[in-house]
C-alpha cells in the first residue's frame, strides 16, 4: 500500500498530513477475473454512447457517479466538452423538470418550512458534517428559465456541485447539494402523484424570511467551513437574500455574480476584436440589454467594471448601458418600476413607451446586444442585421438556458452579419462554416467562473464573498487564452482546460480576498504567486 503525505501550512511552517486513502480494490471472486481499468472506462463511455437521448444519457452518468464516483469524474475529466452538457445545460434543464419522474435514490439535502423552528436537528443528520466545504442552496422557485419546479430543483445543485468537484477538483464528500422545500405555485406539481415535494403554494415572504435567517444561522453553526452558492431564487429573492446575507456569510449568487462575471470576461474580449475592427475606443461601446431580471441585472452590474477599469466614473459607466424588459425600454418616466432596475433606468429619455426592439436598437444604436430574457428566438433576422449594420463586428450574446429559449442560435447569427458577429451563448451551439473559415461560437459558461471562485474562496477560509473577488474570477478569466485560442478568435478558452483555468482563478480571487482583508489563511499571503499556484494545484482532488 502507498502511503501520500501532503504538505500543508501552520504558522509559517510547512507540515505534512497523510493524505485521504483511496478505497481498497474488491477482494478476489468479488470481481469478474479480468477487469481492467482502462478497458471499463472504455466500456463506461460505450455504455453512454448507445443512449439516443440525453436525457437517458444523464440518467446513466447519475448512476455512474453514485456507483463509482472515482469513474464518473475520470472520465468527465477526459471527455469536459462530451459531458458538460449532459450533467449541466442544457439536459439539467429536462432533468429538472422530470425529476420525480426519474427519481433513484436519495442526494443532497431537503430542508423544507415544516422544519422551520428546528432546521440544525435536519442538517446535524449530514453524515459528513466536518468535511463540507461547498453548498448550492435553491428554493426550485426559478430553475434555468423554465419557472416554479419546487423540490424538481434540487437537480441543479446536484449537477453545479459535480461541475465544482470535475471543473475544481472539490472533493466529493465536502459538497452538499441543498433545495429547500417552501412549496410550489405550479399546480401541475401540485397534481402530480410522483411529485417529491409538499404539496402546497409558496409560503408568504415573512415566513420565507423567518426561515432563510434561521437556516442561516444554522448552516454557519452545522458547518463553520462551508461556501455557500445561491441559485435559482426567484429575481427578487435572488437579490434580497444576496444582499441580505453576503456581509454576514460566505455566500454568493450564481445567477447575478457568476453569470456576470463570465459575461465580463467574454465581452472583455469580444469588445477588444470589436474596437479594432471599427477603430472606435473601448470607452464607446454602448451595451443592450434585452432581459431585466435577475440575471441581466447582475450582469449588467458587472459590465460597470469594464467601463471603470477604462477609468470612467460609475455614473459614467452606468450610462453605457440600457435594459428593455417585458415592457420595453426602462426609464424614469414611464412609471413605477421594480427596485433591481431602477439603478439602470433612464432619465434622458421622455417619450413615448418604446416596445419594439428593432427601434430601441435604432435609438441606442448598441454596440452589443445581451439577451436573457428567456424568450426563444426574440433576435429575429431584422434585429441581427440591425446590429450587423451598426457595427464592423457585432456583439451579440444569446445567453438564456437551455438552448429551446435562446434568444438566437449561432447559425442564424452567422448568416445574417456575414460571418461578422462575436457571438457566445449560453448553452452550446456548434460550429460554422462560412465562405470557407470555420467560426466558434462562444459559450458564456457560467462553469469557467464558479469552480474557480470556490476553490479559492475555500482554500483562503473567507468570511465573506466581495465584489472585488468576482471582477478578479472575471478578469482571471478573460487572460486566461492561450495563443492558439486568440489566434482563433475565441472569446473563451477551451473547455478542457477547465482545471488549469479553475487553479488560475483561485489563485486571483485569493490574492483579491487578501486585499479586501476577508481571508482567515494568513500563511497563504507570503507565498509567491508561483507558490500559490501551486498550492492551489495541489490542493484539487483527483480522481
Amino acid at each position: 500500500m502507498t502511503i501520500v503525505l501532503t504538505p500543508y501550512w501552520s504558522n509559517g511552517v510547512q507540515k505534512l498530513k497523510l493524505a485521504a486513502q483511496p478505497p481498497a480494490p474488491p477482494k478476489r471472486g468479488l470481481v469478474p477475473p479480468v477487469l481492467d481499468n482502462d478497458i471499463h472506462a472504455q466500456r463506461c463511455l460505450a455504455q453512454l454512447r448507445s443512449k439516443d437521448k440525453d436525457l437517458e444519457k444523464y440518467i446513466y452518468l447519475s448512476h455512474l457517479k453514485n456507483e463509482d464516483p472515482a469513474m464518473f469524474y475520470k472520465l468527465c475529466l477526459q471527455n469536459m466538452a462530451e459531458f458538460t452538457p449532459l450533467i449541466y445545460t442544457p439536459t439539467v434543464g429536462d432533468a429538472c423538470v422530470q425529476f420525480s419522474q426519474i427519481y433513484r435514490r436519495p442526494e443532497g439535502l431537503y430542508v423544507s418550512i415544516k422544519d422551520k423552528g428546528k432546521i440544525r436537528s435536519v442538517l446535524s443528520n449530514w453524515p459528513k458534517l466536518d468535511e463540507a466545504r461547498i453548498s448550492v442552496v435553491t428554493d426550485g422557485s426559478r430553475i434555468l428559465g423554465l419557472g416554479d419546479l419546487g423540490v424538481n430543483g434540487m437537480g441543479i445543485s446536484i449537477g453545479k456541485l459535480s461541475l465544482y468537484i470535475a471543473g475544481a477538483g472539490i472533493r466529493p464528500e465536502s459538497t452538499i447539494p441543498i433545495c429547500l422545500d417552501l412549496g410550489t405555485n405550479t399546480q401541475k406539481f401540485l397534481d402530480d402523484p410522483f411529485y417529491l415535494g409538499m404539496r402546497q403554494k409558496r409560503v408568504p415572504d415573512q415566513e420565507m424570511e423567518e426561515f432563510m435567517d434561521e437556516f442561516m444561522h444554522e448552516m454557519s453553526t452545522a458547518f463553520p467551513k462551508l461556501m455557500i452558492q445561491f441559485e435559482d431564487f426567484s429575481t427578487d429573492n435572488a437579490f434580497k437574500y444576496l444582499q441580505r446575507f453576503r456581509y454576514k456569510y460566505p455566500v454568493f449568487n450564481d445567477d447575478i455574480q457568476g453569470t456576470g462575471a463570465v459575461v465580463l470576461s467574454g465581452f472583455l474580449n469580444a469588445a477588444k476584436l470589436s474596437s479594432d475592427a471599427s477603430g472606435r475606443p473601448l470607452s464607446s461601446h454602448r451595451i443592450l440589454f434585452f432581459g431585466a431580471g435577475s440575471a441581466g441585472v447582475g450582469v449588467a452590474s458587472q459590465l460597470m467594471s469594464f467601463f471603470t477599469l477604462l477609468g470612467m466614473s460609475e455614473d459614467e459607466a452606468r450610462r453605457q448601458i440600457w435594459l428593455v424588459d417585458s415592457q420595453g425600454l426602462v426609464y424614469d418616466a414611464r412609471g413605477r418600476l421594480a427596485e433591481h432596475k431602477k439603478y439602470f433606468s433612464r432619465d434622458d429619455y421622455h417619450g413615448q413607451p418604446m416596445t419594439s426592439l428593432l427601434d430601441i436598437i435604432d435609438y441606442v444604436k448598441p454596440t452589443a446586444l445581451f439577451g436573457l430574457s428567456t424568450i426563444t428566438g426574440a433576435f429575429t433576422t431584422d434585429v441581427i442585421k440591425a446590429m450587423a449594420a451598426n457595427n464592423p463586428r457585432p456583439i451579440i450574446f444569446s445567453l438564456s438556458n437551455p438552448v429551446k429559449l435562446s434568444e438566437c442560435s449561432f447559425a442564424d447569427a452567422v448568416e445574417h452579419t456575414r460571418g461578422t458577429v462575436l457571438f457566445a451563448s449560453g448553452s452550446p451551439f456548434p460550429e460554422q462554416e462560412f465562405q470557407g473559415r470555420t467560426l466558434y461560437p462562444g459559450q458564456g459558461n457560467n462553469m469557467y467562473i464558479f469552480p474557480g471562485l470556490g476553490l479559492g474562496a475555500i482554500v483562503a477560509r473567507v468570511s465573506q464573498v466581495t465584489d472585488t473577488m468576482v471582477e478578479a474570477s472575471s478578469l482571471g478569466l478573460a487572460n486566461s487564452l492561450d495563443e492558439v485560442e486568440r489566434s482563433l478568435g475565441l472569446l473563451y478558452p477551451r473547455i478542457e482546460r477547465i482545471r488549469e483555468i479553475s487553479a488560475h482563478i483561485a489563485k486571483e480571487v485569493i490574492r483579491a480576498a487578501q486585499k479586501a482583508g476577508v481571508d482567515r489563511s494568513p500563511d497563504l499571503r507570503s507565498m509567491t504567486d508561483n507558490e500559490l499556484l501551486t498550492f492551489v494545484n495541489q490542493k484539487m482532488w483527483n480522481p
